[in-house]
């Protein structure tokens, strides 16, 4: 289940595929492009400790270890596996708080619980068994639970595989639960296509606004967010989201 090169630990679930990674010099920082992409969410929305965050899917603990370092904000983990997440917590510098919290749950479940609906700001799902090939939630149901779970005004973002068989299936119910408010990050190198997905009042801003908002994300996360605004502006199925000067979303 671990393995290291000297420079990273990874998380393997019984197959070659990494399901998780910790730079062992900078524990705190994304390793995976992909990880990073998912926290674009931070051009349009604060982590502020008002507004909690929820993780689907523990992996390595990348997500849980960086927002719990870079922001006040309460975080809560839902993770089905006892043993990932004992292995994470001792080898992967995850250490519960107060503040940040694992729930040992299955996710599919979870996002219909009762107590936990318009509880979160922020919701990021990175969901995907041993074959690492499509979600395994992926249900109209489930990606309306997701949309439940995040308060009157929300982003949830996912993970999925562009070149999988799955992945038109999982962004037509992505649409259907957010009433198409959708945009996305092209294909990555390694076949991540990071989907965002908005909830509540009309996002807008200037692009003007946006710019300097990325610059400020990137001086307090360390994140590329400049390259990020300017992936997310320039992809083709973004294009319905810019008006003039303006990002409507």
């Amino acid at each position: 289940m671990l393995a290291e090169d000297g420079e990273c630990r990874y998380l393997h679930f019984d197959s070659p595929w990494a399901q998780g990674v910790m730079s062992l010099s900078e524990p705190n920082f994304l390793v995976f492009e992909y990880t990073r992409q998912m926290c674009a969410w931070l051009l349009f929305q604060e982590a502020t400790k008002d507004k909690a965050i929820a993780l689907l899917g523990l992996g390595a603990g990348s997500h849980f270890r960086f927002f719990q370092h870079y922001t006040d904000a309460p975080i809560n983990c839902v993770e089905w596996s006892e043993l990932v997440i004992m292995c994470v917590q001792d080898h992967f510098h995850v250490e519960e708080t107060e503040r940040c919290q694992i729930t040992q749950a299955n996710a599919e479940s979870w996002v219909h619980d009762v107590e936990v609906q318009g509880q979160y700001a922020v919701l990021m799902v990175d969901l995907y068994d041993y074959t690492a090939e499509g979600p395994v939630c992926s249900s109209k149901k489930f990606y309306k639970g997701c949309a439940n779970v995040l308060g009157k005004s929300g982003i949830a973002t996912f993970n999925l595989f562009g070149h999988h068989p799955s992945f038109a299936k999982n962004l037509a119910n992505i649409r259907a639960a957010f009433d198409n408010r959708v945009i996305m990050f092209p294909e990555t190198e390694d076949g991540n296509r990071i989907i965002m997905a908005f909830k509540g009042p009309i996002f807008e801003f200037t692009t003007k606004e946006l710019k300097a908002r990325a610059k400020q994300v990137q001086l307090d996360y360390a994140l590329p967010a400049p390259d990020f605004l300017d992936i997310l502006l320039k992809e083709q199925d973004n294009q319905h989201i810019v008006r003039a000067n303006k990002v409507i979303i």
